[in-house]
């Protein structure tokens, strides 16, 4: 296991390949680990929203977090997503971790039902408290209903592996809420690809990231750009950037960045149903735009 010191920089969140016969494609699966490591990113996010973990049984989350472990030789912390509907299956999937020597957990409040506040702090806490491991919790309101609040993080602050919060609310402003409220009690880890020069520039520690599993080093390197206030270069990429940084808040961002990967060599797009394979002008539309950006790249800076 290889502890969690620092939530600051890029966090992957991994997709998830398959084969032809919707097997996990174990060899796929490394070869973009090989990349995201190569890329200097921090830490590796298996079975999240990106990595269809809906869709995944437990075994198939073993194999994923048994590969990235051992493709990264524990270099970087390996941390596993969380997305249940009851606490049962919560620390189920706590266990199955923990038997996998993961660094820690993300966490969503309880799927398919919209908890109330006392819900949510109930739920969110029973499964903090089943383990030591560090948390950052999954705050995602657009697509999944339930908030994590102010009021919310305040009851859960004396909670001490609670450590982190991926924010994904795609307000800004949050960052900076966060940040007078707390002060430095969490660590903040942008999740929304296409704000996350913004919420750099606001005092976020890292970023959660799609679009670094088709371009990892072009995520690495605006993550770099904002810290190290090279603010020209930093925009310059940001806005090169962008068109592709939107297929990270589509509803098919699986099948899109999935198509991303299969163009830069890092994936296929096979995906898992009820998800399909895009075709026809979307397809067409997609492969163009994400042609043009590679076409038109603008160079990566020196460090």
């Amino acid at each position: 296991m290889m502890a969690v010191t620092e939530w600051k920089g890029i966090f992957p969140a991994l997709t998830t390949p398959f084969t032809a016969n919707d097997t996990i494609d174990v060899a796929l699966f490394s070869k973009n680990i090989h990349a995201q490591l190569a890329a200097g990113v921090n830490g590796l996010i298996v079975g999240g929203s990106l990595g269809e973990a809906a869709v995944l049984t437990l075994d198939e989350k073993q194999i994923l977090l048994q590969t990235a472990a051992a493709v990264s030789n524990r270099t970087v912390p390996v941390l596993l997503n969380i997305a249940a509907a009851t606490i049962n299956e919560a620390i189920q999937q706590v266990e199955l971790g923990t038997k996998n020597f993961v660094s820690g957990f993300m966490l969503l409040p309880p799927m398919r039902y919209k908890s109330d506040e006392r819900e949510t702090i109930y739920f969110l806490k029973t499964v903090a408290e089943a383990t030591s491991l560090p948390i950052m919790l999954y705050n995602n309101p657009v697509d999944y209903g339930t908030e994590i609040t102010i009021e919310i993080l305040e009851a859960l602050e004396p909670i001490a592996n609670i450590v982190a919060i991926k924010e994904s609310t795609r307000n800004v402003t949050n960052v900076s809420r966060l940040k007078n409220h707390f002060g430095n009690r969490f660590s903040i880890l942008c999740g929304v690809d296409t704000i996350a020069a913004e919420c750099f520039m606001m005092g976020a520690d890292g970023w959660v990231a799609g679009l670094v599993n088709a371009f990892p080093k072009e995520t690495v390197a605006l993550y770099q750009l904002v810290k190290a206030k090279r603010y020209d270069e930093a925009v310059a990429l940001h806005r090169w950037f962008l068109p592709l940084l939107e297929l990270d808040i589509h509803p098919k961002l699986v099948q899109y960045i999935k198509l991303a990967q299969m163009v830069t060599g890092l994936g296929s797009t096979y995906v898992r149903a009820p998800r399909l394979v895009p075709e026809g002008a979307e397809y067409e539309q997609l492969l163009q735009l994400i042609h043009h950006a590679i076409a038109t790249h603008p160079g990566l800076p020196k460090f």
